[in-house]
């Protein structure tokens, strides 16, 4: 079975327009309780700070609730929260719903199973198949239940804290933290509070429709210009769900996800923490692979999207992989890519090597690299299209083994992404550009 409206992070789109609306919702909670619980059972229930989120919450609880499965609440969380009180509290699904790094007018439904894990395609495939059903209203008998979870928060934060050894603290460290107005303006604050740094907050103060605006993972200018002028060590950028993070150091030099994948990587393997390969994606910088394995740390590529680096992390037996936008996995602490899970492993490097993270950060030489994002009505075949196909064969023959090319149309938004990597960045760019412009000519209309 295929996937149409499913993503690489669940269901995604503009509100008010198909399928982000509140029917579609009902209708989607009904034929996930069919596929995830048939005989009924417990789904949790979390979101972002989005002024469409309580609508798409209610819709949601009723899908659910009519199909018999009860229903727990927990309000604005973070995603990798979520799946971690899926897995403790018992549920035999949980559902978030957020569209991540989008503007506030876009929203999402992505579904967790029982173990917190990110569904498989097949089963995606499985509950678009039962779309074309009505939604399912039970007997009286038969009907959930829902209630609100109350601790969901300081549960959370909890389990963030218990990542980082019991005599960590963070006394002295001046930390930035911008939360992009987003699901973890409280819990991310909180628990860099209580590990004692001294906190400067931006971005968390959410009034449903500035997520994501200015500030947070996709656009750190705020957080470079406040941790130069406030003068602390280092600035954290979540994004809107909170299970992406970028860093900055004291000089204001962004730290993205490639380099803090190199930060964790070679510290872990230095003091044995290390297992497995790590698993970057097909973006991932080449500087990270060749830093890598100048250490003799294997290094494996999965396709974009960090639902692939989970699976080939569990294939290849591996802890710790990421994409470069800052959607970092350390399997040995949580199921799922987790911002501030992800920050506080960097944290303690910083804390336990007496090293700045731009020290840290500087260990690995970045490859030039540029990504071109054009805009398309519609998705189209690129690998059957013979201009587009001309151009990236042109800019392979240029590079040679000095660099790479990677096409690829997004799991998310009517994108098409340009990446090209080598030694030079004038060429690169001039690559870039010739194979954007390619696509652009290519495209439907």
């Amino acid at each position: 079975m295929s996937r149409k409206l499913f993503g690489t992070d669940g269901i995604r789109g503009r509100v008010g327009e198909y399928p982000m609306t509140a029917e579609f919702a009902l209708r989607l909670a009904s034929a996930a309780a069919h596929v995830l619980a048939p005989q009924g059972g417990t789904v949790l229930i979390g979101k972002d700070t989005r002024v469409s989120g309580y609508m798409f919450e209610s819709a949601l609880e009723a899908g659910f609730v009519a199909a018999g499965m009860d229903v727990l609440l927990v309000g604005p969380l973070p995603t990798p929260g979520i799946a971690y009180l899926t897995r403790t509290l018992g549920a035999d699904a949980g559902v978030v719903i957020s569209a991540s790094h989008n503007p506030y007018d876009d929203n999402g439904i992505k579904f967790f199973d029982g173990n917190g894990s990110k569904l498989s395609d097949e089963m995606e495939a499985a509950i678009e198949a039962r779309l074309s059903e009505p939604a399912v209203t039970r007997e009286s008998g038969f009907l959930g239940r829902a209630k609100r979870v109350e601790n969901a928060l300081d549960a959370y934060k909890t389990f963030c804290i218990s990542t980082v050894p019991a005599d960590l603290r963070l006394d002295g460290l001046k930390i930035v933290i911008d939360c992009s107005h987003g699901a973890a303006y409280k819990v991310a604050p909180r628990v860099l509070s209580e590990l004692g740094a001294e906190i400067v907050p931006i971005g968390c103060s959410p009034n449903g429709r500035n997520i994501n605006d200015s500030c947070g993972s996709t656009r750190p200018e705020l957080l470079q210009l406040t941790t130069q002028g406030v003068r602390a060590d280092l600035g954290i950028a979540l994004d809107g769900d909170g299970d992406r993070v970028l860093m900055v150091d004291h000089l204001g030099q962004l730290v993205d996800g490639d380099q803090l994948l190199w930060v964790l990587a070679s510290a872990w393997q230095q003091s044995g923490q290390l297992a497995g390969p790590v698993v970057g994606t097909l973006m991932s910088n080449l500087g990270l692979e060749k830093g890598l394995r100048a250490l003799g740390v294997d290094f494996r590529r999965a396709k974009v999207g960090d639902r692939y680096v989970l699976e080939l992390l569990r294939e290849t037996g591996g802890r710790l992989g990421g994409e470069t936008s800052g959607h970092l996995i350390c399997l040995d602490k949580t199921t799922t890519g987790d911002g501030l899970v992800s920050a506080l492993q960097v944290l303690c490097v910083i804390k336990q090597s007496g090293r700045s993270l731009a020290e840290l950060a500087g260990g690995m030489a970045r490859y030039p690299q540029t990504l071109v994002n054009v805009r398309v009505r519609q998705k189209f075949d690129l690998g059957h299209t013979p201009p587009i196909q001309a151009a990236v064969a042109r800019a392979e023959q240029q590079l040679g083994s000095r660099g790479r090319v990677v096409l690829r149309a997004s799991g998310t938004e009517p994108v098409v992404r340009v990446m090209v990597e080598g030694e030079d960045h004038a060429e690169v760019q001039r690559l870039a550009d010739d194979i954007a412009a390619s696509v652009r000519e290519a495209a439907p209309a």
